[in-house]
């Protein structure tokens, strides 16, 4: 599991990565919010509930870390996909005001955090067990790709390099553990050697950014070169 240290470096790219999704938001009408986004049965306004209710959602991970009381990220499946719908019911101002909200209270509390709750053990939604420096991941990971969800004129290859290698790697780990990844090599377009599942299959390549949108389920892989047919992978996440 990719996490991150939780340095001057981290906070900024963090702040960084908000800062230019907040920006994509402004002037955003009630329609542009209701239209749909890139992720099947999405509109935007269900992206944008998801980013703003999920700041909170971290944050609880966050709590159990400092405090040692288990705090889940969420009550159930049922209670973030619930809250996730209310709030596609909100106007577009209200919804960008509520991610706005959520994105400076969660970065002020990831600041914050006290230095011996980063070693603490904590387990977020999707079952593993870890530490918050691998919610610093998944925040990231989130404020990038769903930016590009968003289809308000963002691409993957423009996320900044050092955050689209942490993504990259955390998206190759969760291939790593997962059940039903076919064989297969993947390098860059350097040729450098990123991953190898199983002991045969086809060489995929492609640069970084092509290949964490195909491996993200963000693109079909028309971009990459392969020496086979490309992979059949599982869904990611």
């Amino acid at each position: 599991m990719k996490e991150i240290v939780p340095d001057a470096r981290a906070f900024s790219e963090l702040g960084a990565a908000a800062d230019r999704l907040l920006s994509a938001l402004d002037g955003l009408t009630d329609a542009d919010v209701a239209a749909p986004s890139r992720l099947p049965g999405w509109s935007r306004g269900h992206v944008l509930s998801h980013l703003a209710a999920q700041a909170p959602a971290l944050e609880r991970l966050l709590t159990w870390a400092r405090t040692g009381v288990q705090t889940p990220q969420y009550a159930s499946r049922a209670a973030r996909d619930a809250e996730i719908e209310a709030g596609t019911r909100l106007s577009a101002g209200a919804l960008v005001a509520w991610v706005k909200e959520s994105a400076a209270h969660w970065q002020d509390a990831a600041e914050s955090l006290p230095a011996k709750a980063w070693d603490a053990t904590i387990r977020p939604f999707t079952g593993e067990l870890c530490t918050p420096r691998r919610i610093l991941v998944i925040r990231l990971r989130e404020l990038v790709l769903h930016l590009v969800d968003l289809d308000l004129g963002h691409e993957i290859d423009g996320i900044p390099p050092y955050v689209r290698d942490i993504v990259l790697d955390d998206v190759l780990g969760y291939y790593a553990r997962a059940d039903g990844v076919p064989p297969f090599v993947l390098k860059d377009a350097d040729g450098a050697q990123l991953a190898r599942f199983g002991h045969s299959g086809p060489v995929v390549r492609g640069t970084r950014a092509a290949l964490l949108a195909w491996l993200s389920g963000r693109s079909d892989g028309a971009s990459l070169a392969a020496s086979d047919e490309l992979p059949d992978l599982p869904p990611w996440i």
